[in-house]
């Protein structure tokens, strides 16, 4: 990972932010960010439907920080199977999302460098392809299309023309049909404390 990091450093100015590993600390802030940057209603979307309970894909949760340490970005990707594909088998993805940005630092490069190192990191990992649900404009400057999602849904509502993909490798999606269902593992669950 730290490779992948130092190559998007490099191309955004460093001194304006740095990437890294998300790490249990930065929880509170990133969900306070997640809250000012997507406003209340973030948690009723299909996406949401997705991550919940469950943990982020190994290695595939990233966060910006400004000079004094501090969250200002984050993007986290999640394991999913995007359907099934001709022999009824599970196709493996990820669901990237959500992608935010401290509101005082937008416009700043940090979104394209998350979305950079995201991207190089799963294909470093080996994945196959990126499903999300945002802004064509923006994420097909990024290589994500709604033409490769056109047989997959979300579980709940969803806008199609917002659905969009990025193949990992070539033909990934090519058979994929179906319900995008969550695949990754799942959040440990405190002990239930039983009655005496």
């Amino acid at each position: 990972m730290a490779a992948v990091l130092d190559s998007v450093r490099a191309f955004f100015a460093p001194s304006t932010f740095t990437l890294d590993l998300e790490n249990a600390g930065d929880v509170v802030a990133r969900e306070n960010l997640l809250d000012r940057a997507m406003g209340p209603d973030r948690r009723k979307k299909s996406s949401e439907k997705l991550r919940q309970g469950r943990v982020p894909a190994e290695g595939l949760a990233l966060v910006a920080r400004d000079r004094a340490g501090h969250v200002i970005g984050t993007v986290r990707l999640w394991n999913v199977e995007a359907g099934v594909d001709r022999e009824t088998r599970p196709v493996d993805a990820l669901l990237l999302g959500p992608l935010a940005i401290d509101p005082a630092y937008e416009g700043k490069g940090i979104g394209s460098a998350l979305m950079r190192a995201a991207i190089m990191e799963a294909k470093k990992r080996g994945h196959g392809a990126i499903l999300l649900v945002g802004d064509a404009p923006y994420y097909e400057r990024f290589g994500f299309f709604a033409a490769k999602t056109r047989h997959l849904v979300m579980p709940g509502p969803f806008q199609r023309e917002r659905f969009l993909a990025l193949e990992l490798k070539e033909g990934w999606l090519d058979s994929a049909a179906g319900m995008i269902v969550a695949s990754g593992r799942k959040l440990a669950q405190p002990p239930i404390a039983k009655a005496a």
